[in-house]
């Protein structure tokens, strides 16, 4: 099967898989270039209500497939930052589920995505001063915002490998869970998200994002939503909540 992303959605969570095993999931030029218009898509499903990002097999991302990546006439950086930035800008909340290697271009994946959960032999590392490439601002603040700067200072002058254990002290990964147990809590965390409040989510995915400028946006929405008031009913009744609020629900 030749490089590249596989998808599929059950039980409102779209699962994207980087397929490309024979080089550890690296992102080849058509890879990076694939991902902004099938998050589109999927941001567009409502049946979709949660995104997981993951790897074929025991590897999650390698990085940028460098072969692939010097023969393109873009510029290797730009497609991967712009794959990046489409994954932080998916407006329903995504997952990395991490087995194995997560360097490199990899690493930028992850760091794009809300939570990150990862096995206890997951490795990472964030490899451009290998390469002597100069890591974007926007990626390099994203890092930093997740595990501090002294901790981005380390993986982006160094390029050095760290496991699971440090990435989670250091906030790089929110979970760590022993091998073959990941599948089994991304499928319950997954159930737990899609089951919460897209309003909710929303918004607070937009304000944690930096966008503090929307409180009247978000409270309009809030009051033609009927959420805050199917919530309190169902805690009350003990019954599971039935929200109903989406994107496209008047506000």
């Amino acid at each position: 099967m030749e490089p590249q992303l596989l998808h599929e959605v059950a039980d409102s969570v779209a699962t994207v898989v980087v397929h490309h095993p024979a080089k550890r999931n690296a992102m080849t030029a058509a890879m990076w270039r694939a991902l902004p218009p099938l998050l589109d898509d999927l941001a567009a499903d409502p049946a979709v209500r949660v995104l997981v990002l993951t790897g074929e097999g025991a590897t999650f991302c390698a990085g940028a497939d460098i072969a692939t990546l010097r023969e393109s006439p873009e510029p290797a950086q730009r497609l991967a930052v712009l794959a990046e930035e489409a994954l932080a800008a998916f407006p329903k909340p995504t997952l990395a589920a991490i087995r194995g290697h997560c360097v490199g271009g990899g690493a930028q994946l992850a760091a794009a995505c809300d939570l990150r959960i990862a096995e206890e032999s997951a490795l990472f590392g964030v490899t451009p001063a290998k390469l002597g490439v100069v890591y974007a601002a926007s990626s390099t603040r994203r890092l930093v915002a997740l595990t501090g700067p002294a901790t981005a200072k380390y993986l982006l002058f160094s390029g050095e490998l760290i496991d699971a254990a440090r990435a989670l002290r250091t906030g790089l990964v929110d979970e760590v869970l022993p091998e073959g147990e990941l599948g089994k809590r991304v499928a319950e965390f997954t159930r737990v998200l899609a089951s919460r409040s897209r309003l909710t989510q929303a918004a607070a995915k937009e304000f944690a994002n930096g966008r503090t400028d929307r409180d009247a946006h978000w409270a309009e929405q809030a009051r033609g939503s009927g959420d805050t008031a199917e919530g309190v009913a169902a805690f009350l009744e003990r019954r599971p909540p039935r929200f109903g609020w989406s994107a496209a629900t008047p506000g």
